[in-house]
């Protein structure tokens, strides 16, 4: 039996968080002795991790890195604090649009010895969360994995710093093929590390979990309801949504709804955005939700704004649900919907949401195709898996 670590920050609601616990829910653990370490045991889905993999105890130094500087301070670690402060003024010196991926490499790389050594050696080791410094240099394993889940061509990152980084993984995952193709375009040297594994499903568990019966509004909402299900940030695109929304009710579409599941740092951004709109009776920010499927039964539309994808989980999981969906043209999107077969992709812009939306608000027919299509599709694909266990 091989031993096995993986690594991952928390267990916040989120996309990453719930196809790491599908994979942990499928795993051979006859095969496999796995250990989870998570820098910080906090989160929701805490409660759903399967019993079989060994929850490693917290390294209070890994659990700072979602602190803000100030809590790091009273925490007593002020070494890490210095060391944030200095990653936060690099950042802030690069000309891109969106440096938080460049200060989280910073954060990570100069607090590095500062950090703890696991101690154990394995057999293999995941990373399954970027930046992947805990497992590049502080686990020791013969074989070393790490994630992507996200489109490589839409961030900006420090791209030496990662070669260096990823030099050390023996394997790289994407999620998809357009997210590995976006990788290897930036990364031309990587190339033959880079594997594909989709997100593990289980069609079974979400259908089991839609019909739970919640508190949801949207069960008494007559009216034409499209629901999200998403972080609330940059990436997702929620504002675009909501400049959407706008623009829907400005054409007198007063028969709409929608419902946003999700929580994150633009929250109040958005809802200020929602209230300078007059759009707080046909917008709804419903917060973060354990179990979001109720919620994406009651919907007649599901919708993924998102400026950049790897591939999105929720869509996955709303088409297993019979659900239409639109999502906007972002660049690996045909990896997630074939275009009006099984989903419907919209100009990446607030006009091309509103163009995808009419769309199948007016065409039953269609809407009825892609409902069709989604139920009769066979979403099981543990076999994903078995890409994993010939690697590891």
């Amino acid at each position: 039996m091989k031993n096995l670590l993986i690594t991952s920050f928390d267990m916040e609601v989120g996309g990453v968080e719930r196809s790491l616990i599908s994979m942990l829910t499928h795993f051979d653990y006859e095969k496999y002795k796995v250990e989870l370490l998570l820098c910080s045991h906090t989160g929701e889905f805490m409660d759903i991790l399967p019993q079989e993999p060994t929850l490693l105890n917290e390294i209070p130094s890994y659990k700072t890195f979602r602190m803000s500087i100030g809590q790091v301070i009273k925490q007593g670690k002020l070494p890490i604090a210095i060391t944030r402060l200095l990653a936060k003024y690099r950042a802030s010196q690069s000309k891109g649009v969106e440096n938080g991926y460049k200060q989280m490499q910073y954060m990570w790389k100069y607090s590095l010895p500062l950090l703890p050594k696991v101690e154990k050696t394995y057999d293999v080791a995941i990373s399954y969360l970027w930046p992947h410094y805990l497992v590049a240099e502080k686990v020791k394993a013969k074989t070393k994995i790490a994630w992507i889940h996200t489109d490589y061509s839409t961030v900006d990152t420090d791209q030496g710093m990662d070669l260096e980084l990823w030099d050390k993984f023996n394997h790289i995952i994407a999620v998809s093929e357009q997210c590995k193709q976006a990788f290897i375009k930036k990364y031309p040297p990587l190339k033959s590390k880079v594997k594909v594994i989709e997100n593990i499903t289980s069609p079974h568990l979400v259908r089991t979990l839609s019909e739970e019966k919640l508190d949801n509004p949207m069960k008494n909402d007559n009216r034409f309801k499209i629901i999200t299900v998403a972080r609330l940030s940059h990436a997702k695109g929620i504002d675009q949504a909501v400049e959407a929304m706008k623009l829907l009710a400005d054409r007198g579409y007063n028969q709409l709804a929608w419902y946003v599941v999700g929580y994150g740092g633009d929250e109040e951004k958005i809802r200020k955005q929602i209230k300078d709109n007059n759009l707080e009776d046909c917008f709804y920010l419903l917060g973060k939700k354990i179990n979001p499927y109720p919620f994406m039964k009651a919907a007649d539309l599901y919708v993924q704004p998102s400026r950049y994808e790897g591939k999105a989980v929720t869509v996955g999981e709303a088409q297993l649900l019979g659900k239409p969906v639109v999502i906007t043209n972002y660049p690996t999107a045909p990896s997630q919907v074939e275009d009006q077969v099984d989903g419907f992709i919209c100009s990446l812009s607030p006009d091309g949401i509103v163009d995808g939306i009419e769309k199948l608000y007016h065409d039953r027919e269609l809407r009825s195709k892609l409902e069709r299509n989604c139920s009769n599709h066979n979403y099981h694909n543990e076999h994903e898996l078995d890409k994993l266990y010939q690697l590891a």
